[in-house]
């Protein structure tokens, strides 16, 4: 029996630790990126996506945008559209992340460069998650469940 990788591979239009391109950001388009994954567990169910600011100057990491209940695919596409429930994909949920269920792209304050990690989650299952769940109960429901993990970091000033 062939052992699982527990590292997915995450990229995407910029490199790992690259500037992400304005179009992804709060002064461009403000949609979320193309996601590639390689690696991808053949026992994977759904995939689950985190997106925090770790530079925050308040909160230390705030969080931009959680969705959960993607299909397992090699592309997450870019521009997820706005909403709780997305029958369109699968009936993925979009969390609260920033105060919405939707992508909520770089715009850090003061025109200070921030980190932000795009955290890929394989899990084994569907999660039973309410859309008005935030990322600790997206993290709680998770817990058990990831098959793998893949982070992309982006910086945008």
């Amino acid at each position: 029996m062939m052992a699982v990788k527990n590292t997915l591979i995450v990229t995407s239009v910029f490199v790992d630790g690259g500037k992400i391109p304005i179009e992804y950001t709060g002064h461009g388009k403000d949609i979320s990126p193309k996601l590639f994954l390689s690696e991808v567990s053949d026992k994977a169910k759904t995939l689950a996506v985190i997106m925090d600011d770790i530079n925050h100057p308040i909160f230390k990491v705030y969080n931009h945008w959680t969705i959960w209940n993607l299909p397992v695919t090699q592309e997450i596409p870019e521009g997820i559209p706005h909403g709780e429930i997305l029958s369109d994909f699968g009936g993925a949920v979009q969390g609260i992340g920033y105060g919405r269920h939707r992508y909520r792209g770089p715009k850090p304050p003061f025109g200070a460069t921030h980190k932000y990690h795009y955290h890929v989650y394989a899990l084994d299952r569907r999660l039973d998650l309410k859309p008005k769940s935030k990322k600790a109960d997206l993290l709680h429901a998770m817990n058990g469940h990831i098959l793998q993990h893949g982070c992309l970091t982006g910086a945008y000033k």
